[in-house]
């Protein structure tokens, strides 16, 4: 989603620029995976808002939408995230009190990884990938769709996390 939307407009008065962007959008027709919306850390729940943003966006884009909210407030968002089809990121290292794993709707699990300890520099230990290839198959399981994506690349250490991930899961 555009900082425009989510970081200037702060999901208010958006109703264009919503439908510039899932114009934009439709192009990519069954490969667009799903829509990352990335909160400001200093943008506080409004229940009044969100409901009006959700409802604007459900009622253009009907595919798969993950919430990516940075302050605390949003914690009691949970509801609202579930009746809107709206699944919460599972962040680490973690920002608020409910990121460490997926929340809100449960038809998406979506995973953003910065590294830890150092933000996007440090390459995740194998037996935190073991722990995480074990969730992620989990959740196939049960029928979840799964996005998992490596932010931890300013050492290149990405790439590297992924592929193993990847070779942990097909051991699984």
């Amino acid at each position: 989603m555009p900082k425009q939307i989510t970081h200037v407009l702060r999901l208010q008065q958006c109703n264009q620029a919503l439908d510039e962007f899932v114009a934009q959008c439709s192009g990519l027709e069954d490969r667009l995976g799903c829509l990352l919306v990335q909160l400001p850390p200093s943008l506080v729940f409004d229940e009044s808002v969100a409901v009006a943003f959700f409802t604007a966006l459900r009622s253009r884009f009907s595919g798969h939408v993950v919430l990516e909210p940075r302050h605390e407030s949003w914690v009691g968002a949970q509801s609202l995230l579930v009746q809107h089809r709206i699944a919460q990121v599972a962040v680490d290292p973690s920002r608020i009190s409910t990121d460490m794993s997926p929340r809100g709707w449960a038809g998406l699990q979506y995973w953003r990884l910065h590294g830890s300890p150092r933000i996007y520099y440090s390459a995740y230990e194998l037996a935190w990938l073991k722990d995480l290839a074990f969730k992620l198959q989990t959740g196939r399981v049960d029928g979840q769709t799964t996005w998992c994506i490596f932010d931890n690349t300013a050492s290149s250490a990405a790439m590297g996390n992924a592929l193993t991930l990847l070779k942990l899961q097909s051991l699984l």
